[in-house]
């Protein structure tokens, strides 16, 4: 899923998005597991909004994206200054990562893999994510539970109404079990003018259970240190939104 006119709005569309929560996350496991070194790869990376507050605590970072659009952004994001942040990026879909070398942390963050639309492109990722890991890496991942695509956005509209951008946001149930069609409407205020101008994306999402992404993790040659939710250290439970995976690259016999 690549995004267009969307890109150069996401971040003010996304303002209230925790990314410091994120960030604190991967340092408290880094920590935790003792991943000595400092090289991260941020699959689909947006604008750079995380890789840049991951960058500033630290870590190397690389950032992947599927879409020319958000990459634009996130370049000039992290050349915002005159020294710049050393983000090198990338233009490749997650599924078909290839040629980067070695990280000691991957994270596909903000439920970035549920875009992946098919069973293969999670397991193809997956794959990808292992080759691209040192010994010992940690893969960290999130996705969107099975109650909030089925209680919290199926059949919903939601909407924000300010001045200078505005969205009307329909979510439908997908084509495949557990995913939802984001259909989008959003209003741009020109200065220039003092006119509106419409813009309308289709995005879609799809998640599977816990068990699901357990096994092909597994299969994959992970082994699975933590299953949480909510930014919270606990186990999912029924009304969870978000569930993290923490996961470790061991060498296959």
């Amino acid at each position: 899923m690549s995004y267009g006119k969307f890109a150069y709005l996401y971040d003010q569309l996304m303002k209230d998005v925790p990314y410091d929560k994120w960030a604190e996350l991967v340092l408290e496991k880094a920590k935790k597991y003792e991943v000595s070194g400092k090289k991260l790869l941020d699959l689909a990376c947006g604008t750079a909004e995380l890789s840049v507050k991951l960058s500033e605590i630290g870590f190397q970072v690389t950032g992947v994206d599927i879409s020319e659009e958000m990459l634009t952004v996130a370049k000039a994001k992290a050349n915002v200054n005159e020294n710049g942040l050393a983000i090198e990026f990338y233009l490749q879909n997650m599924a078909e990562l290839d040629g980067l070398g070695k990280f000691d942390i991957i994270g596909i963050f903000c439920d970035s893999i549920n875009y992946l639309q098919e069973e293969k492109e999670v397991v193809a990722t997956f794959q990808r994510v292992y080759e691209h890991l040192s010994n010992n890496g940690l893969f960290i991942f999130d996705v969107h539970s099975l109650h909030k695509i089925r209680e919290i956005f199926m059949d919903q509209t939601f909407a924000v109404n300010d001045d200078e951008i505005s969205y009307i946001w329909h979510c439908f149930e997908g084509e495949y079990p557990f995913s939802v069609e984001h259909d989008l409407s959003f209003f741009v205020l020109d200065n220039e003018t003092g006119m509106y101008a419409r813009y309308d994306e289709l995005h879609y999402q799809r998640t599977y259970p816990i068990e699901v992404y357990e096994n092909w993790l597994q299969e994959t040659g992970f082994e699975l240190l933590e299953v949480s939710a909510d930014f919270e250290n606990d186990p999912p439970q029924d009304q969870s939104e978000r569930i993290f995976f923490i996961c470790r690259k061991i060498l296959r016999n």
